[in-house]
């Protein structure tokens, strides 16, 4: 894999931001009943402060997203990739003081805050930086990996959850969030794609037509760096494959907000399980995410490719959901679990089709673009299954069926599910747009370090 001593440090970065990120989810459902309704194993508020939060940082990302990917093609990914790592910092050390009332609602609103550039920022960086570093032929292995360090983090997080008190848990995600700012500000060294006229950006200005490879676009006045929503639609309709893709993603997203958002409560409610129980499923699910990233995805991906992947992990995600859902014993969940060894093969075969479809100078707009699309169905989880969690979940359900708004979720899989199947990948590659344009082919040079 090209590049690979430089591609260590990404991951590495990866890993630590995003255990940090991960190993407080455990607790914060505990923390939240326990600031808002002490005592009590089922409470509304908590699910629709939960709901807001991610309604509100969801509807912020949708414009950050594309913004902060389409700056980091242009002024490179680890000066924008700073920004979001540190920004992470700030409300985790909150928690890590105090977690009373008043602490807790300071945690909220600042979280709620940097959610919009944190929760999808560094991953739109490290996958446009991922796409600068590899061939279009290893992109689904090296996005594979890339989606299996998540997992690691993911599993590590959950398991140190487990031995860690609640106290210990933010303490510690503080501490190794600010170790990640500054491993990727000593280690991780920019790329700078080069291109030629083949390799020409789709969204690039025609008064830039004459200039030639990313550089350029530093040059284009900030404001005008900004996509409008008029390039957003043109960027989606590039391609049918990015249309479809970006539909799939739509309810992909839709229905991983919301197994994040409540899953938690439904348990909690359904089983009375707490911070531990919390921490066995999650654990069992990312050895299975972890197994199928590392592992699966890069052996089998280059086999049989991304679109069946993603059709096999959105069917199991349906297929998770329906289980839970229909949970007659407390031992079910643990079951259920184990289909992650599926389910998390979606989001990358998701992005690394998108990733196929666009040129170098664009890797970044185009996961931007991808996660405003995710951060505009976390707009849109909320409300609709907070509502449906909160009822079935009291006493004034109209019929006794507490796992109602899980099946719901697992129904946005489904609808991924049959829209995948569409799916052909046709890659963009510069043979393509010699055809189109009548010009000798040209070989794209490889990315060189900054």
């Amino acid at each position: 894999m090209e590049n690979w001593g430089n591609l260590v440090h990404l991951f590495v970065t990866v890993f630590l931001s995003n255990f940090a990120a991960l190993v407080v989810n455990l607790a914060i459902a505990d923390v939240t009943m326990e600031a808002v309704c002490p005592g009590k194993d089922e409470c509304s508020l908590a699910i629709y402060l939960t709901g807001f939060q991610q309604a509100i940082a969801g509807l912020g990302s949708v414009v950050i997203m594309p913004l902060i990917g389409n700056m980091s093609d242009a002024y490179g990914r680890k000066a924008l990739l700073t920004i979001p790592m540190t920004l992470s910092i700030i409300p985790l050390a909150i928690l890590a003081w105090e977690r009373t009332t008043n602490f807790f609602y300071a945690y909220y609103v600042l979280k709620t805050i940097t959610a919009m550039v944190c929760e999808g920022g560094v991953l739109c960086i490290s996958l446009g930086y991922l796409a600068d570093s590899v061939t279009e032929g290893k992109r689904v292995s090296a996005f594979g990996v890339l989606a299996g360090v998540v997992s690691g983090a993911s599993l590590c997080s959950t398991f140190a959850a487990r031995l860690l008190s609640t106290a210990q848990i933010f303490q510690v995600a503080a501490a190794v969030s600010i170790a990640a700012a500054v491993y990727m500000r000593i280690f991780l060294k920019d790329l700078t794609p080069q291109t030629n006229v083949l390799e020409e950006p789709i969204l690039k200005p025609e008064t830039d037509r004459d200039q030639v490879g990313c550089e350029s676009l530093r040059e284009i006045d900030f404001f005008k760096q900004i996509p409008s929503p008029k390039d957003i639609i043109h960027l989606l309709k590039s391609s049918t494959t990015f249309s479809v893709a970006a539909f799939v993603a739509f309810f992909n997203s839709l229905a991983e907000a919301g197994v994040q958002a409540f899953l938690m409560y439904y348990l909690k409610a359904r089983f009375q399980f707490r911070k531990n129980q919390f921490a066995d499923i999650w654990l069992i699910t990312y050895i299975g995410a972890t197994v199928s990233n590392m592992i699966f995805m890069p052996i089998l991906g280059p086999l049989i490719g991304e679109e069946i992947l993603l059709s096999v992990g959105l069917f199991a995600g349906f297929l998770n959901m329906l289980l839970y859902s229909l949970a007659w014993s407390s031992w079910v969940p643990y079951v259920s679990a184990w289909l992650s060894v599926f389910l998390f093969l979606a989001s990358p075969s998701i992005r690394c089709i998108v990733s196929k479809q666009v040129g170098p100078c664009e890797q970044g707009i185009a996961q931007g673009c991808l996660l405003g699309i995710a951060s505009f169905a976390n707009v849109i989880s909320p409300l609709i299954y907070s509502p449906l969690s909160a009822l079935f979940l009291s006493e004034r359900a109209p019929f006794n069926f507490p796992g109602f708004s899980i099946l719901c979720i697992g129904l946005a899989w489904f609808i991924g599910f049959i829209l995948s199947i569409v799916i052909k990948i046709i890659p963009l590659m510069p043979k393509d747009r010699e055809v189109n344009r009548g010009l000798n082919r040209n070989t794209c040079p490889a990315p060189t370090l900054a």
